[in-house]
């Protein structure tokens, strides 16, 4: 392992040296808060390397978040084939752009600086030169204290290891409870916030069901682990659980998910700012607009739309009823067939006898003039 990571001793040391020059001048070069604040300057360089994983982190997040009634879907068909179920389970994460490790990603790529820093500060406690550290800057960080407990000294060092680092063992199990405790909850609460404001609850999945029980575990898990963490790695530890929850909270209040409790405030903050279309996204104003040629102006409301005046049908005469009553159709349709026959250059033909068709009833029929029947004397 000293082997694999020894580049980054190397690197993590230089790193932490060139602060501790810079913050020497101004607390001195023995005291906990140069050694300390060299820590946080650190995890500050590391973190600012790790904003675009970030930003892929919550991109892949959502992107399984939006796949996983599909997913569900896909294990219900496929239950009894796990190798086709495989393998439309990747063609689903090819399509969407994401796989289900994307979202560990940072936590991944700092890892490797998290095990370099525990080793360097192992070196240290053991009082061996690693990286760019030599015997002058062991003797200086040997001298270190945060808040009474020492750099390099964990909760469960014995009293005689601790006593020799000019500490006492109760300072230094109340100091690293105290960090231990302060690392467990800004993670539990960076995890709830994910949870309770950042997550659509339109859609009830499997993947937050996940996120709720890490939401309790990973707590725990720093608790555990945190005993054997010496006070510099609590440091660095504390300072990016901080760094996360801030980065996170300011990621949730301006880039919130669709369909969560955030994304409605958010919703209701463009709303009573004049700053959101009638679409429903934001409108562009500002430096954004500014820096796009454009204006920033208010969006202004729509007009409401014209009331729909609905038309009484007109009355008709007896007659006019009459004459449309024969053939079943309205006075309209006659005269809109009448327009049609004359359209087409055929005069519309007017039945004899004032419009009346033979054969109706009500009429009589004419009788050839020898044919008609004698009157009775």
């Amino acid at each position: 392992m000293d082997a694999i990571l020894s580049p980054l001793y190397t690197a993590v040391s230089w790193i932490i040296v060139q602060f501790h020059s810079l913050y020497s001048h101004l607390f001195g070069p023995d005291t906990g808060w140069a050694w300390g604040l060299s820590i946080v300057s650190l995890v500050i360089v590391i973190r600012i390397c790790l904003i675009p994983l970030f930003v892929k982190q919550i991109k892949a997040t959502r992107a399984m978040q939006a796949i996983q009634p599909k997913m569900k879907a896909i294990q219900e068909r496929y239950k009894n084939d796990r190798q086709r179920q495989s393998e439309e389970m990747m063609k689903l994460y090819k399509e969407a752009g994401t796989n289900p490790f994307s979202s560990c990603l940072p936590i991944l790529v700092q890892s490797p600086f998290f095990i370099s820093l525990y080793q360097v500060l192992n070196h240290i406690a053991k009082n061996q030169p690693v990286g760019v550290i030599d015997q002058t800057l062991l003797a200086s960080a040997q001298k270190a204290h945060v808040f009474g407990a020492p750099l390099s000294v964990k909760f469960t060092d014995s009293a005689e290891k601790v006593a020799q680092l000019g500490a006492s063992l109760t300072d230094v199990r109340v100091v690293t409870i105290t960090m231990i405790i302060l690392m467990s909850l800004s993670q539990f609460v960076t995890q709830r916030q994910l949870m309770t404001k950042n997550v659509d609850l339109t859609v009830k999945t499997p993947f937050m069901q996940q996120q709720k029980m890490l939401m309790y575990v990973f707590p725990v898990m720093f608790a555990v682990f945190g005993i054997n963490f010496p006070v510099g790695v609590l440091v660095y530890w504390l300072t990016t659980n901080v760094w996360t929850m801030g980065q996170q909270l300011f990621v949730i209040r301006r880039n919130p998910t669709p369909g969560s409790k955030a994304w409605t405030e958010r919703q209701d903050r463009l709303k009573k700012a004049g700053r959101l279309n009638a679409d429903g996204t934001p409108a562009k104003s500002g430096l954004t607009s500014l820096v796009k040629g454009g204006k920033a102006e208010p969006v202004q409301p729509e007009a409401p739309a014209a009331p729909v005046v609905r038309q009484q049908p007109k009355r008709q005469t007896k007659a006019q009823r009459q004459q449309a009553a024969p053939t079943g159709r309205t006075s309209e349709d006659t005269a809109g067939a009448g327009t049609a026959d004359a359209a087409q250059g055929a005069p519309a033909k007017a039945a004899p006898g004032g419009g009346k068709r033979p054969g109706q009833p009500g009429r009589r029929t004419p009788q050839p003039a020898g044919q008609r029947p004698k009157k009775k004397s």
